[in-house]
Parts: structure tokens; C-alpha cells; sequence
């Protein structure tokens, strides 16, 4: 079998070899290769030394130079090299206590998690392929190397990476190994919630989403998301849904594309629907609030997996508002835009027609057409450039402070009114008619508040509708001459 190594990567191996030392592409890059698959990282392991790496190569860091893992630099690519080792114990199930490095590549292709990852590759010897994993990769079978209970003692964190592969790749999971998985699936807890993402992510942004319904039959879910065990079973009785509210999400989910905003915000769009479940007297059931209760539950779920702030803010607020329907007209698509964000707002139609398509066929035809006529009005307010946000309107705080307003929370409140004000007439974006209508705003909260209060002073800081002094004269004075004429 033949592999095309990239450049960089023989220039490496190239390099180890012409010091006296074994070197191959190992792992992940070879089961891609070929699987006919792009690469994303290309690791290399040697009977090299830490130390003889760094002698060998100009720029190296130390990243896991304990654990025999020096990366080496390359212009602006990075690439991990391994010495051959032998892991020792395992005593918080994710790393070794010690490790022994060795002279012998099959030694260290034994301590990996998975056949197929425990292929080494080199142009010189070719395919090194010791426990079967091109057997397994024919089959289509996830597989772990040796006895998959040590393997998953040693490091609980393979438990999950095997369902992950799964989806990855669409391969089921050997039956030994799915065995010891739902055996050892409680050690999934002495794993960091920063590295529970990292594979909850690769699994929902994967070809096969869905498979997480597998974690939840082997029993990992309860573990690192119980929220998903919930959903499981609990009926939708109305028109408007045919599958149990965790079938509903499985569908949502493979019916958008592989983005992590996207995908986290189907996984958790109806994770509320458990707890806010109610039964009519026909029957029927309501879940009323649901897309609340399923924001609050999808920021409690990021927050414990340690998320970061950017990812929490979107997904939560897509989640917020996956359900929000409103006729398609241009004050409401503007509106909508303003409320959700005009870059959200392609990702929240996505969101809502994953939704429907993951429903029943009840008022599908009016749905989509509804999220149709939307994009095509959201796509023409781009076109226009048409006001959707404070920043698009036609005066700032500076003008209404050139007219006599002063800063704080009165001026805050009048430019969100000012936007109102266009959203619903993208016309009125005019300074001067902005200006005209601030003018008369603050001459009439004047007059409302003279009303109120005859004897106070509002001469100073009114802008240019300054009272003028009470009239000295007779009071009794009701000449016809008197102007009375209303403002």
C-alpha cells in the first residue's frame, strides 16, 4: 500500500532516518489515508530520544517531553514526534504514571486505543499493521487494541472517543468492546469537562450526529449529560410532532449542517420540553415556555462543560428563540433581526427549518414556505441597507446632544424608540426628520411636565424650547386679541 506522506512530513521522517533512527507516520493520519480521507494532523513516532529530537531539529518545544512528545516546528506547521514508549500504570484513568521509552515500534502501537489507530506508515517499510486494524477498517468495525477493559482503565476518556469514531466514520462498535464500555462507563467521571467537549463537539459536528442515541444506550450519557436521558421517550401528543421529543432532535440534528453553533442548538432546542409537559383534557399535550426552559438548561450544560462565553452567548440565544414565528413581512423580518442579530439571523432560519423538517407533515408546506419568505426578505434588507440596529440609524447620541438632550438613560431609551421608529418606516432614517421628531418628543415631555408642575423652572437644558417667563399681567385679562391658537 502506498501513502502519499506530505513534504514536510518525509522531510522529518527523512531526517531521523539519516541519523540512525526508526521514524513513521502513525495514527490518526494513517487511518485516513486510507480511508481516502484529508488529514487534519500528522503525528510521527521514533526510536529517537526526546532529547536526539531536539538535536536533530533547529526549532522543537517541549509539549510532552515527560511523555516522550517533542513538536517540531516547520515554517508555520507544527508537528507532534513521539519516542516509542511503554505507558506504566494508570491511576486517574486518563494518563500513565510513568512511561518507558523503548527501541521497538510494535511495543508502542500496543498501548494505543484502536486498530485502526495502530497502523505506522514510512515509504521504506510501508504499512506496519500489527493487530489487525486494516482488517477492521474493511469491516467497518471499531475495535479496541488487546482487552478493551485495560484499554479503558488505562484511559476513560477512549470510552467516549470510541463512540465519537463511530459517528466520524460510521462505523458500529465491535461487541467486546461495547461490552466493557457499558461496564467501565462510570470512570467517564474523572474526566475533565474541557476534554468531554472536545469529544461531545467532534461527535455533533460529525457525518453521523445521531449516534449519540449510541452513548445513550451504552450508558454515557447519564454520565456527562443526563439532560439527553430525559428527552428520551417523553411522547409528543399533537399534530404537530410524530416522534418522542429525543427521536425529534436526532432528526433536527442530522437535518443541519456540521456547525457547532447549529448543531448544540438542536441538540438542546427541546431539552425543556420534559419539564415543562402539560396534558389537556383531549389529550393533547402543550409545552408551554419550552424554549426557556430549554435556554436555561442549554447554559447550565455549556457552563459544566466549560464552554467559552462567545459559544454559550449564540447557542443560547438561538436556542431562545428556535420556536419564534411571526407572519413574513418587512417590519416583522426587521424586527426579528434586530431582536436575534443580523448575523444570527441566516443561522436561526436554519435552526427553524431543522425544526420543521423534523416534524410531522402537519402545516409543513406553510412553515417552510413562512422561513422562505423570510430569508427572501431578509436578503432584500440587506440589499437596501435598511436600519435594523442603533448602529444603522441616522444619528447618535452626539446629534440629540446638539440638540439639546442630555446623556444618560432618557437619551438610551429615545435612540432605541428612534429605531422603532425606522424598523417599521426604513424611509424615516433621515437625520433631520430624526432630529424634527426628537425636537418635538422633548417639547412635549416640556409642556407634559409644566402641566405638572407650573411653578418649577424648565428654562435651562430644554434644548431650543425654552419657556418663556410667566406674564406679569392681569390674570382676568381675556382680551380677543389673546393668542390661543395651539401649538
Amino acid at each position: 500500500m502506498k501513502i502519499e506522506l506530505p513534504r514536510k512530513v518525509l522531510f522529518i521522517i527523512n531526517n531521523l532516518q539519516y541519523h540512525g533512527y526508526e521514524a513513521f507516520a502513525v495514527g490518526g493520519c494513517v487511518r485516513d489515508s486510507i480511508l481516502a480521507r484529508c488529514p487534519q494532523d500528522w503525528d510521527i513516532t521514533t526510536s529517537a530520544k526526546p532529547q536526539e529530537i531536539k538535536r536533530i531539529f533547529k526549532r522543537t518545544v517541549d509539549t510532552g517531553i515527560e511523555h516522550g512528545t517533542v513538536t517540531v516546528l516547520l515554517g508555520k506547521d507544527m508537528f507532534e514526534v513521539t519516542t516509542y514508549r511503554i505507558d506504566g500504570a494508570y491511576e486517574d484513568s486518563r494518563h500513565p504514571k510513568e512511561v518507558q521509552f523503548t527501541n521497538q515500534l510494535e511495543e508502542d502501537l500496543r498501548r494505543r486505543d484502536f486498530t485502526i489507530n495502530a497502523m505506522a506508515y514510512n515509504e521504506e517499510v510501508r504499512l506496519v499493521d500489527v493487530f489487525g486494524g486494516m482488517q477492521d477498517l474493511n469491516h467497518h468495525l471499531i475495535r479496541c487494541v488487546g482487552d478493551p477493559r485495560e484499554r479503558f482503565s488505562e484511559d476513560a476518556l477512549r470510552i467516549l472517543r470510541a463512540v465519537r469514531f463511530s459517528a466520524q466514520l460510521n462505523f458500529p462498535i465491535e461487541p467486546e468492546t461495547a461490552q466493557a464500555i457499558c461496564e467501565l462507563a462510570p470512570n467517564l467521571e474523572h474526566i475533565s469537562a474541557e476534554r468531554i467537549q472536545t469529544e461531545l463537539l467532534k461527535l455533533l459536528t460529525s457525518p453521523h450526529p445521531e449516534r449519540i442515541q449510541d452513548a445513550y444506550e451504552l450508558g454515557l450519557t447519564k454520565i456527562f449529560l443526563p439532560e439527553w436521558d430525559a428527552m428520551v421517550g417523553v411522547e409528543q401528543n399533537t399534530p404537530h410532532h410524530k416522534y418522542d421529543v429525543a427521536n425529534h432532535t436526532l432528526r433536527a440534528l442530522k437535518n443541519i449542517k456540521k456547525n457547532k453553533y447549529l448543531r448544540l442548538t438542536m441538540l438542546f432546542h427541546d431539552m425543556g420540553k420534559p419539564s415543562m409537559k402539560t396534558t389537556d383534557e383531549n389529550g393533547r399535550d402543550h409545552f408551554e415556555g419550552h424554549s426557556l426552559a430549554s435556554e436555561q438548561i442549554a447554559k447550565d450544560i455549556m457552563r459544566r462543560l466549560k464552554f467559552d462565553n462567545e459559544t454559550i452567548k449564540i447557542v443560547s440565544k438561538l436556542v431562545c428563540y428556535h420556536d419564534y414565528r411571526v407572519e413574513a413581512t418587512p417590519q416583522n423580518v426587521r424586527r426579528t433581526m434586530n431582536r436575534i442579530g443580523v448575523d444570527l439571523f441566516p443561522y436561526y432560519l436554519a435552526v427553524r427549518m431543522a425544526d420543521v423538517k423534523a416534524q410531522s407533515n402537519y402545516q409543513r408546506r406553510e412553515k417552510i414556505e413562512n422561513i422562505i419568505a423570510m430569508r427572501r426578505i431578509y436578503q432584500e434588507t440587506l440589499q437596501n441597507g435598511d436600519c435594523v440596529t442603533l448602529r444603522d440609524l441616522a444619528v447618535s447620541g452626539r446629534e440629540l446632544m446638539e440638540i439639546g438632550m442630555k446623556p444618560g438613560r432618557e437619551m438610551g431609551a429615545m435612540l432605541n424608540e428612534l429605531l422603532e421608529y425606522v424598523i417599521d418606516d426604513p424611509s424615516k432614517n433621515d437625520k433631520e426628520q430624526l432630529c424634527n421628531y426628537v425636537r418635538i418628543k422633548m417639547f412635549i415631555s416640556a409642556a407634559e411636565k409644566e402641566a405638572a408642575d407650573p411653578d418649577a423652572d424648565y428654562t435651562e437644558d430644554n434644548g431650543n424650547f425654552e419657556i418663556p417667563p410667566e406674564d406679569d399681567s392681569d390674570d382676568e385679562d381675556t382680551s380677543e386679541e389673546q393668542d390661543v391658537t395651539p401649538i
